[in-house]
């Protein structure tokens, strides 16, 4: 069974794994972002070195990769944004070559092994500081005209326009729900987290279930959009979020409020948990790379 080497490329840590063709983990680990990009070069080569029989490289980074390999956009890596890391990479090991978005990368990992295995049309929805995702159509990436497939956060889910950020990630991502229940107790956002008023909640705290209240219904009204944009077979919803076992039953609820208010639609988006997490960057690269050396392997 064949091997490949993948890397996730993170601000503060690169996770490197070696993973066979079936999405086994033979080995995993993670290790220190370098300041350069030479670091970064070197780290990957090293690993390959090492790993002679593995039959490519997979790599997820930050950024808007480019089919060529070029990142751009911006990240907490400036020194990743320009060169063509790709082919430096391949020039380097000799070896197949697969770079892409950490988002797509997790999308590609749900539809290969995890909850969309066997759907050819999905989005994924990712939720933390703001909200990514990818769009997967017949199987495969849809990137956009500009790299920008997937960047369901930049979406304006008001109608207002105003000084306040009115795209969907300053409503409906983990961050909003910290902003409204700091705003409601007066007190700094750094003083919560997602986890913390969802346990808070549980507990009677009426700020943190009202504010948690209204987190669903914004998501909900963003991925009743992303359905009737794309009317794809499934949603699947990463980041931190996922984890909770009354995600699902309550993004349901709300999406049956607002259908029971617009009486032309009649398609109640499906949607489900990601079911991978740490590991989805590297599994989706591999498939990534998988796909990009056999065009039809599904």
């Amino acid at each position: 069974m064949e091997k490949f080497l993948a890397f996730d490329i993170g601000g503060t840590f690169i996770k490197y794994a070696v993973i066979k063709e079936d999405a086994e983990l033979v080995e995993s680990g993670k290790t220190a972002t370098p300041d350069t990009l030479e670091g970064l070069i070197n780290i990957i080569v090293g690993y390959a070195e090492a790993n002679a029989d593995a039959k490519g490289i997979a790599i997820s980074a930050p950024g808007a990769v480019s089919e060529e390999g070029i990142v751009y956009g911006s990240s907490a890596l400036p020194y990743i944004h320009g060169p063509n890391i790709k082919q430096m990479v391949k020039e380097k090991t000799n070896r197949p070559v697969f770079m892409e978005n950490d988002a797509n990368c997790a999308g590609y990992a749900e539809v290969w092994k995890g909850a969309a295995r066997g759907k050819q049309d999905v989005l994924a929805v990712v939720l933390g500081t703001g909200i990514g995702g990818a769009v997967i159509k017949n199987g495969s990436l849809h990137k956009g005209a500009h790299l920008h497939g997937g960047e369901f956060g930049y979406m304006l889910t008001r109608p207002e326009l105003s000084e306040e950020d009115n795209t969907w990630s300053a409503t409906a991502s983990t961050a909003a729900l910290v902003r409204m229940v700091a705003a409601a107790k007066r007190v700094e956002s750094s003083s919560l987290s997602g986890e913390k008023i969802f346990s808070m909640a549980e507990t009677g705290d009426n700020d943190c279930i009202n504010a948690i209240d209204k987190f669903y219904h914004n998501l909900a009204v963003g991925l009743y959009n992303l359905q009737y944009i794309f009317d794809p077979e499934l949603i699947v919803i990463g980041g931190g979020i996922s984890a909770r076992p009354d995600l699902t039953d309550r993004i349901g609820e709300k999406l049956e409020q607002i259908l029971s208010r617009i009486d032309i639609a009649t398609v109640k988006p499906k949607i489900a948990a990601c079911h991978f997490r740490q590991n989805s960057n590297l599994l989706g690269a591999v498939y990534g790379l998988m796909k990009q050396i056999n065009p039809s392997y599904r």
